[in-house]
């Protein structure tokens, strides 16, 4: 692997995101073509490495697939497409053995990698979350990008930002089918823009979390790839389903640290601050319920009693078991003044995964030749209305290295007339006299976010909400029209676009399903199983959940 500070002009492959999804597709597809990953900060910037709990894959042989498949059906409330989920839960066994020869070192009972140990998470009916200790993505990682390194043909380069895609259509070749054939992409060190041509362009930049005022993703996660994505001409579907998990650590010093689900999987339960025991009021699976359900409950219970947090308990399995089991969250607990061996810790919930996105077929095909979007970035089917527990990592997996397979089948047929890409113009634009304006639009969307579009809504919080992101988005584009583009230019951009098609997602959903819990229409409606709400760039259009 080469690591230059300069892309190359002319790619195979650009790989725009280097997390779990963007390194496996980098390392499925062939030593023949270069390929090059773009990395927006450092390497360890991305959400794989805050990834905590593990890799769900049924290990157990058919009936375990069986369930497997059920508790994501069912976790996903309906919406889940059928073969999506049996094509990623049966290469979940694959998966775990690729993992295995790349040297991943899981947990085992044993210390032998054919004995993994396997925990429980919520919504799952048996054990088969597969894991490194409490540092799952941060050891994949690891693994990935020791593979990477001995790939001659892969370059990684850092701190370089996609500002927007490069297609026939935008080039106004109306003629052609719409192609991508490259993106525009700031250098962060260098403050220029670099204008490279790629044959295949992969999306794999994650969600848009940081939408929301809390948020346990990094600063990255600003939905760019989503929102390119769209600009570009894609198919966006399920927007509205933003998953909050329940257990963040309510310590503003620790800013967004996630208390993994395998916490409560292994025994932790959430208590009221009198110490009194609320989850088996809400679901018969009590801590075990699907993450939407407990986050619910948790709000609930917050706000009925005015209180600031709830209170997550594990301290009675010992010390040693949690050291063992939990050793990375009970060190960063232990930084912050929490002992998880001794008190139960304070938790909120907090805004952790984008469950829709670009739409794509089972290759990770978006709507635009050459253009694929895998990860969290993209909508496959796999999550319906809400994610089951580390089925994210694996879909990563899978769609990596579908996507790589699909590309070098395809290679030859790829976009690859030499179309005239002219530079990035900056001549009609000046530096910004007030860079405030970005800050403060920047907080007051977030905000906004949160207190309208968050896990309870009504149709009126919608409203204000679109009223607000309305005059936002109109502020920030003119920024972005008169003033030379930044780092937080670019990020706020993209994330006014993905919080307007949240909201407008939202407001098309006329039920409550999963992760969408809307007041004004309280109950699932049956004729809404199976429909997604899909929007359309082209025209701008919405086709609601139940449109047939």
């Amino acid at each position: 692997m080469s690591q230059s500070a300069i892309p190359a002009p002319s790619i195979d492959v650009l790989i725009i995101g280097s997390g779990a999804a963007g390194l496996s597709a980098a390392l499925h597809l062939p030593p023949e073509l270069n390929v090059t990953i773009l990395s927006k900060g450092p390497i360890s910037a991305g959400s794989t490495p805050w990834a905590q709990g593990g890799i769900a894959a049924a290990l157990g042989g058919i009936e375990d697939i069986e369930q497997h498949i059920a508790d994501t059906c069912r976790a996903g409330s309906g919406l889940p497409k059928a073969d999506t989920v049996r094509r990623v839960v049966e290469a979940g066994s694959r998966q775990i053995d690729w993992l295995l020869e790349l040297g991943m070192p899981f947990s085992s009972d044993d210390g032998e990698s054919s004995h993994l140990h396997l925990t429980r998470e919520g919504g799952h009916g048996a054990r088969r979350v597969a894991h490194a200790a409490d540092h799952t993505g941060r050891t994949l990682m690891e693994t990935l990008l020791d593979a990477v390194r001995a790939r001659p043909n892969i370059s990684l380069v850092e701190y370089q930002l996609a500002i927007d895609l490069i297609t026939t259509q935008r080039l106004g070749l109306t003629e052609e089918s719409n192609c991508c054939i490259g993106a525009y992409v700031l250098d962060l060190q260098a403050d220029r823009v670099h204008t490279l041509r790629a044959r295949h362009v992969i999306l794999a930049t994650g969600g848009a979390a940081k939408a929301y005022l809390y948020s346990t993703n990094p600063d990255s996660s600003t939905g760019d790839g989503i929102a390119m994505g769209w600009r570009a001409g894609c198919r966006v579907a399920n927007m509205e389903f933003m998953q909050f998990h329940p257990t963040c650590l309510f310590e503003p010093r620790a800013k967004s640290f996630l208390i993994s689900e395998a916490v409560r999987g292994e025994g932790g339960v959430l208590l009221l601050p009198d110490g009194t025991r609320f989850m088996p009021n809400y679901h018969p699976d009590a801590e075990l319920a699907p993450r939407d359900v407990v986050a619910r409950a948790i709000d609930a219970e917050m706000k009925r009693l005015g209180i600031d947090c709830v209170y997550l308990d594990i301290s009675f399995k010992g010390k040693a078991f949690i050291e063992q089991h939990f050793p990375m969250i009970h060190q960063r607990c232990l930084e912050y003044g929490y002992d998880m061996t001794r008190q139960p810790l304070p938790v909120v919930p907090a805004a952790h995964y984008t469950c829709g996105g670009i739409d794509v077929d089972e290759q990770g095909q978006t709507d635009i030749a050459g253009l694929y979007a895998i990860g969290e970035t993209s909508h496959t089917g796999l999550h319906g209305a809400n994610r089951l527990a580390s089925n994210s990592l694996l879909e990563c997996l899978v769609y990596g290295e579908a996507a790589a397979q699909h590309i070098a089948s395809n290679h030859a047929e790829a976009c690859s007339r030499n179309w005239p890409v002219p530079d990035w113009d900056e001549s009609q634009v000046t530096d910004a006299d007030e860079a405030v304006v970005v800050t403060h639009n920047w907080d007051e969307l977030r905000r906004a976010m949160w207190d309208y579009v968050g896990i309870v809504r009504t149709t009126k919080r919608l409203e204000r909400a679109q009223h607000r992101i309305a005059l936002l988005r109109r502020e920030i584009h003119d920024y972005y029209a008169h003033f030379r583009i930044t780092n937080n230019l670019i990020e706020l951009r993209n994330l006014v676009e993905v919080a307007d098609l949240i909201v407008r997602s939202a407001l098309a959903r006329h039920e409550s399903r999963g992760l969408h819990f809307i007041r004004d229409y309280p109950e699932a409606n049956p004729d809404c199983a199976q429909h997604n709400t899909v929007l359309t760039p082209i025209n701008r259009s919405v086709r609601r959940a139940c449109d047939a």
